[in-house]
């Protein structure tokens, strides 16, 4: 696999794992950083981004929920939204951080489109989230080799 297939791969492992669809972009980020196949900072970024596109389609799921939500293929439990948008509602936008979480955030992001925060206040707090959580897999990839 060359580099540029490495980019790729990561990019399209991060955007499934921030859908709805079960995925482990960490993983793939580890194995690419282990194997030395590209740049850390490049590869930081690439999965920042890859992630976060993916929890845009979340977001825009949200903008519709109102006709999806209880459907038997919704991809989110009805307990998990209701967990997520009670987050949402009581601590609002700085749960947008914290959408890298398992489970909860991606309800997270479907829940903050429901309640039509702005794409861009979105994409800031959420791509913030998730540069902080693939950074410290870098650094702590960076510091466990040495």
């Amino acid at each position: 696999m060359d580099v540029l297939a490495s980019y790729g791969a990561l990019f399209v492992s991060a955007f499934l794992a921030a859908t709805l669809l079960p995925a482990s972009s960490e993983l793939v980020l580890l194995g690419l950083l282990a194997a030395g196949r590209g740049d850390p900072a490049l590869l930081l970024v690439v999965a920042t981004v890859g992630n976060t596109a993916g929890s845009v389609v979340n977001w825009a799921i949200g903008r519709g929920v109102e006709v999806l939500h209880g459907r038997r293929w919704f991809p989110v439990s009805g307990e998990h939204y209701e967990k997520a948008g009670s987050l949402f509602r009581r601590y609002g936008l700085w749960t947008l951080p914290f959408a890298w979480l398992p489970v909860i955030g991606d309800a997270l992001t479907v829940a903050a489109g429901a309640a039509r925060v702005s794409l861009w206040r979105f994409v800031v707090l959420v791509g913030f989230g998730k540069a902080a959580r693939y950074a410290a897999i870098v650094v702590g990839h960076a510091w466990a080799t040495g």
